[in-house]
């Protein structure tokens, strides 16, 4: 393969077989560090064409300053806005939950609601106290009513692995809930 510079220049230039000779060379690496940092397949592959459609638009301003971290650096930036804007979104669906009135009949006291309120706030904390990876199919099981074979797929991950997953954060939530 020719050397990067050359490539560079051959891209900047128009030469779109120089772009994709970059794109195979690094398509392993940009998907391995946007995957590491999602944990979702899917989003990996779209964040690694966004990474490398910044990579071709920036291109012009590279400045040699060693190819491989420049553009590692768009791939981390690209997972990790990513992520920032997931957890946001997931954190409004949260509240929006909260914020949810008790459908039930008026023969609740206002105690027993008060107490229910507070019970569904500590286990969205202690939810959201769990590792990710647990969190994640809890949030998408529970709350997004999505099946074991959607999960599995989104995540990339088989149906068996969400059904241990479920089963741990179960553990997990009724294990905090006593230490609570």
């Amino acid at each position: 393969m020719e050397p990067e510079e050359l490539l560079i220049k051959r891209v900047i230039n128009g030469d779109q077989e120089a772009f994709r000779s970059i794109v195979e060379k690094y398509q392993n690496l940009v998907f391995a560090i946007c995957f590491n940092i999602t944990g979702q397949r899917q989003e990996a592959e779209n964040l690694a064409q966004e990474t490398f459609l910044q990579v071709y638009r920036s291109l012009p301003r590279y400045r040699n300053q060693g190819f491989k971290a420049w553009i590692g650096k768009i791939a981390v930036n690209k997972a990790i806005d990513w992520k920032r804007k997931s957890k946001a979104e997931n954190e409004k669906k949260l509240l929006y939950i909260d914020d949810i009135r008790d459908l039930q009949s008026d023969e609740r006291s206002l105690q027993e609601q008060i107490i229910m309120n507070e019970d569904r706030k500590r286990i969205l904390e202690i939810c959201e106290s769990l590792p990710e990876k647990y969190s994640t199919v809890l949030k998408k099981y529970y709350i997004q009513s999505k099946t074991y074979s959607q999960i599995s797929e989104e995540e990339g991950i088989s149906v068996r692995t969400v059904e241990t997953r479920l089963y741990r954060a179960k553990q997990e939530i009724r294990k905090k809930w006593k230490e609570g």
